[in-house]
């Protein structure tokens, strides 16, 4: 089954404007992944749309994005959460974490003792992609996906994995309270990417911050939390979040 010509991505609006309070109702979704499979095409628009790409890179970077979106909807607790308002305005995706401590494959050093438990237990939620549409950046959207996504799953501690070279997009996370337990590396190439972590629930009771190789960014200062929202704002609202594994 495919989208109709009618889809989301053929409704679009050259004067399409933010969402607020005085606009169009805001509706969140949660899709299955045959679901997602329909919305394919639609999340692969809005992907490119949102992201900075030199001349010529929109094809591999739409491929990239539709091949890692079909191999996350085949994983164990898949689930998509979109935003519409009617139009698709941002989206969030992700998975549990195999409890089998598979997806920290890469880990620089050992894995903080809090993070590896919960990981046994399967209260590990991962997001592996989220995306909002440029003209609705600064509403607090992203934030909406973030916590309905986590709140979903009821998982104690959420992840995610983005390319250390993607400052703005690490910047966001931190102001959101996300906290930097390390790096790691995936193949092929010479893929190095920063993990962040997010204690929810019951598991702030003993937040993997505890460990001696966890970076908590409040500890830096107010100066440096200062620049991370001001590094937040200038992000693509975090749709250069990868999941890869």
């Amino acid at each position: 089954m495919t989208a109709s010509p009618g889809s989301i991505r053929s409704r679009r609006r050259l004067d399409h404007q933010p969402l607020t309070a005085d606009t169009r109702p805001l509706s969140l979704r949660r899709l299955n992944r045959w679901q997602a499979e329909c919305l394919r095409e639609d999340l692969a628009d809005l992907y490119t749309e949102s992201c900075a790409t030199p001349p010529g890179g929109e094809y591999r970077l739409r491929k990239d994005f539709l091949r890692r979106l079909t191999r996350d909807t085949w994983r164990p607790g898949f689930a998509l959460l979109t935003a519409q308002a009617p139009d698709l305005a941002g989206y969030a995706f992700g998975f549990s974490v195999p409890r089998d401590g598979t997806w920290w494959s890469g880990f620089r050093g050992p894995l903080p003792p809090e993070v590896a438990r919960l990981t046994a237990s399967g209260q590990i939620f991962a997001i592996s992609g989220m995306v909002v549409r440029p003209a609705e950046r600064y509403h607090g959207l992203a934030d909406r996906l973030q916590e309905r996504l986590l709140a979903d799953h009821r998982a104690l501690l959420g992840a995610t994995l983005v390319d250390r070279t993607h400052r703005a997009a690490c910047a966001g996370f931190r102001s959101r309270g996300w906290r930097d337990i390390g790096l790691l590396y995936r193949s092929p190439g010479p893929t190095v990417l920063r993990v962040l972590v997010l204690p929810l629930g019951e598991g702030k009771a003993a937040e993997p911050g505890a460990s001696r190789t966890m970076q908590d960014p409040a500890a830096a200062g107010a100066s440096e939390a200062r620049h991370a929202r001001r590094s937040h704002r200038m992000s693509s609202e975090v749709s250069g979040v990868s999941s890869e594994g």
